[in-house]
């Protein structure tokens, strides 16, 4: 099993569908069941709409699923369950420093994480088990896991062995935040164990992200522990993430200016080294011809010439 998890803060854009279709491919060549699950806790951004729309320029793109797609937010009796059990535990405490409080106590943010490191200076003296109740929104406090010291080595199946070290990057991570919801680390970890998902397959720049989701793997006595695939992301010509600042390049721009589907495809089939130029191409071929030993082991740059192809195919 695996899982499709788009945000809804948001459009898809090209480095999301590259990346979805890459999963779905994936999936369908080697028998795995696909979820989705649409990951709606980033409540302040949640724009009206954008869950239908999401799904909708999914299945445009050609991507399908098996059953009916999960709302996180619908699952948050799961998650206080698992943050019970880790309070229970002594694992997690609740935390009142505001970000700037622990900018100031705390190194520069680690690079690729954009967070300043939370260290064990930190923490409250005497951490144990407690009782834990989500606190009204508002009420200005995080809980963090305690993270020991100590790499997380895992095999990826695309990006080797990796070997991450949680407490040297971000130190003692939010696992629940002061409004009231999970934080990302563990409602993913709690959703990907109750749908019994064991292959995830995502962009590179979640690789630090796989050591915090493995300890609460552990943390809360889950299993089997899934296997990872973190592909190279989609980059604008700055080197920096596909985002806004590149353009409008949303899914749902190009189909309303009329860019066949099969372009979109064909872009991505491109990026993922299925073909030696830009042609056009289904989802049906890209799944039959997507290949992940000849995928390109760097990160692609959307440029001029991609965004040219594209509109030229408006003819």
């Amino acid at each position: 099993m695996t899982r499709l998890a788009p945000s809804p803060t948001g459009a898809l854009h090209l480095g999301n569908a590259r990346t979805f279709l890459a999963n779905w491919a994936s999936a369908r060549q080697r028998g795995w069941r696909v979820a989705m699950r649409v990951e709606d806790l980033d409540t302040p951004r949640v724009k009206p709409g954008v869950i239908g729309q999401t799904l909708d320029t999914l299945a445009w793109l050609g991507v399908d699923w098996d059953g009916d797609a999960l709302i996180q937010s619908e699952r948050l009796a799961d998650h206080e369950a698992a943050m019970r059990e880790l309070a229970r535990r002594g694992l997690v405490y609740p935390c009142e420093l505001t970000r700037s409080e622990i900018e100031a106590a705390a190194s520069a943010p680690q690079e690729g994480t954009g967070e300043a490191r939370f260290g064990p200076e930190l923490r409250p003296v005497g951490i144990g088990p407690t009782a834990f109740e989500s606190a009204p929104e508002g009420a200005g406090t995080n809980w963090r896991f305690a993270t020991e010291p100590g790499e997380v080595a895992f095999d990826d199946a695309f990006a080797g062995a990796q070997r991450v070290d949680p407490a040297g990057s971000v130190g003692d991570f939010v696992v629940w935040t002061k409004r009231g919801t999970p934080a990302y680390q563990l409602a993913v970890v709690v959703d990907d164990a109750t749908e019994c998902v064991t292959q995830i397959v995502r962009g590179d720049d979640l690789i630090d992200s796989a050591g915090r989701q493995l300890l609460l793997y552990r943390a809360l006595g889950l299993s089997p522990e899934p296997a990872y695939t973190h592909l190279p992301l989609v980059r604008g010509a700055d080197g920096r993430r596909l985002a806004k600042r590149h353009g409008d390049t949303r899914i749902d721009a190009y189909r309303a200016r009329g860019v066949p589907v099969e372009r979109i495809v064909g872009l991505c089939a491109w990026w993922c080294g299925i073909t030696r130029a830009r042609e056009p191409m289904d989802a049906a071929e890209f799944r039959a011809r997507f290949d992940l030993s000849t995928m390109p082991a760097g990160d692609v740059v959307f440029g001029a010439e991609d965004e040219a192809w594209l509109c030229d195919s408006r003819g």
